[in-house]
């Protein structure tokens, strides 16, 4: 893609982000929800070649960039698809994405892009709306849960701040507590059930559907916690590429009542 074409492909896909805010609430229909790509362009073609059409809705829990072979055309691509189908594919923000508030590595991706791309991408990636609702009982962002009273604060949190910080950055542990303070290697905010069950019952839901964390097992929680991997970035601890599919008009009380498949 050309340095213009990149420019004016940012400005119209950064109008849309503006547009639906923070929290995206779904209605009904089928929803697929995808994990991490970072730069596996095969696994995000693989999901929108058998996916996308008018009666689902696919989201994209965030980290496109880094890691990968091919992180500006996964990007690219995902933010091209927004503009031609805006009601039914939906990208969340991961960390990797949070580049104008928060230093990471690997980063190759932004590593890449010159001094006018870079600031540009870190504009308009940081847009990205923060979380995904459905009527039946779901919530889905890319890390942890916010401290938050209600679903409506959801759709307050500002770019960088704390809250913001447990949804891109966040990790669960299989521990009965609540924070449990942050990761001395990776400096990632770690919390417990303790934390997970107060959380979602101030937002009154069943699931959450996450991405972010490899080393975690995939399900936790008495069922109620999903962590799916779309990318084959962490191939010896994720062997495979799972997404999660969910029927909106059914109530999810656990896992059970999702379909995982691998791409």
């Amino acid at each position: 893609m050309t340095k213009d074409k990149t420019r004016e492909l940012l400005s119209e896909v950064e109008k849309r982000f503006e547009q639906e805010g923070t929290l995206i609430e779904l209605e009904s229909g089928q929803a697929i929800f995808v994990g991490d790509t970072h730069g596996d362009l095969e696994a995000t073609t693989s999901v929108i070649s058998k996916y996308l059409n008018s009666e689902n809705q696919i989201i994209f829990l965030g980290d496109y960039v880094d890691r990968g072979p091919a992180s500006a055309e996964n990007l690219n691509t995902l933010l091209s698809l927004k503009l031609e189908h805006p009601d039914n594919l939906f990208l969340l923000m991961g960390n990797h994405e949070g580049r104008r508030a928060i230093e990471f590595h690997p980063a190759d991706f932004w590593d890449s892009l010159d001094r006018e791309l870079r600031p540009r991408y870190a504009d308009v990636l940081s847009k990205l709306p923060l979380a995904v609702s459905t009527p039946n009982g779901i919530i889905a962002l890319h890390g942890a849960l916010p401290d938050v009273k209600n679903l409506g604060d959801v759709g307050k949190v500002e770019f960088g701040s704390q809250q913001w910080q447990q949804i891109t950055w966040g990790d669960w542990q299989e521990s009965d507590g609540g924070y449990l303070g942050d990761d001395i290697f990776t400096g990632r905010p770690q919390f417990g059930q303790g934390w997970f069950e107060k959380i979602m019952g101030k937002l009154g839901k069943n699931v959450l559907i996450r991405s972010h964390q490899p080393d975690t097992r995939p399900v936790i929680y008495n069922g109620r916690c999903l962590t799916v991997f779309t990318s084959s970035a962490y191939r010896a601890l994720v062997p495979e590429r799972t997404i999660a599919i969910a029927n909106l008009d059914k109530e999810i009380k656990t896992v059970d009542d999702l379909v995982i498949e691998s791409i």
